[in-house]
């Protein structure tokens, strides 16, 4: 017999944050800059980079 996996990906939070803050955008109860509404996003992708840069220096300290 063969074993299957299924390889869902959930919708993660900054995600659904964002999905929420558009929907309450579009339909009116929200009078935010659009700035505020995609900021999760912006969080998310400001701390991978944080991440991936504190990984390099670290290597490349390692390194010397």
């Amino acid at each position: 017999m063969s074993e299957t996996t299924n390889n869902y990906k959930f919708m993660g939070f900054f995600e659904l944050l964002t999905l929420i803050f558009v929907i309450a955008k579009i339909t009116g109860y929200l009078a935010w800059s659009w700035w505020w509404i995609f900021s999760p996003i912006l969080v998310y992708v400001g701390l991978i980079l944080f991440i991936v840069i504190v990984l390099a220096i670290i290597e490349t300290w390692a390194d010397s």
